[in-house]
């Protein structure tokens, strides 16, 4: 799915730009991120039709943060070096994220992607394979699936040590 960039016209310079709008967001959570748009029409579009969701926790229910627009602004031609120095590149905000929380947002999206790395996803089987390995059934290996509450509840109980983990789509790829 595509999406369509502002078109303005540069009256310095006489040409054509594309404007692609960067917002500050900030999930039902107070997970704060950045949204990059089109223009406003395309983010109130995607945020009704639920496709903007929070990179930590998945929530849809967003909002935007006061501030200053920042507008990433792209020449129409094809020498951006002469397009930067003559002014057709902007990025300005005076709205920066708490540094404290971007850092933990970031420590936690990376020890999340190290799990995932370093196990292997035996979804829905999760318990059986737990209990297999805790009985010896099966050799020891790094695993991770999913379990009710109530299952991994039930493997604590036996002595199985078990973690709930945020399993989110954003763990498993890059974040831009």
């Amino acid at each position: 799915m595509g999406f369509a960039l502002e078109r303005r016209c540069d009256v310095t310079f006489g040409r054509t730009i594309y404007v692609m709008k960067v917002l500050n967001l900030q999930c039902a959570h107070q997970h704060e991120f950045e949204g990059w748009f089109g223009s406003e029409d395309d983010f109130v579009s995607q945020l009704g039709r639920g496709l903007v969701t929070c990179p930590l926790c998945g929530d849809v229910h967003i909002d935007k943060k006061l501030s200053a627009p920042r507008l990433n602004l792209r020449s129409g031609r094809h020498d951006t070096e002469e397009a930067a120095s003559a002014g057709a590149v902007v990025a300005v905000s005076n709205q920066a994220m708490n540094p404290e929380l971007a850092a933990l947002q970031a420590r936690m999206l990376k020890a999340l992607r190290e799990v995932v790395a370093q196990t292997e996803d035996v979804g829905e089987r999760f318990a059986d394979e737990a209990r297999a390995m805790h009985s010896g059934e099966t050799e020891h290996r790094n695993i991770r699936g999913q379990a009710s509450p109530q299952e991994a509840l039930a493997m604590l109980e036996e002595g199985i040590e078990v973690i709930a983990l945020p399993m989110l789509a954003a763990v498993k790829e890059t974040l831009q």
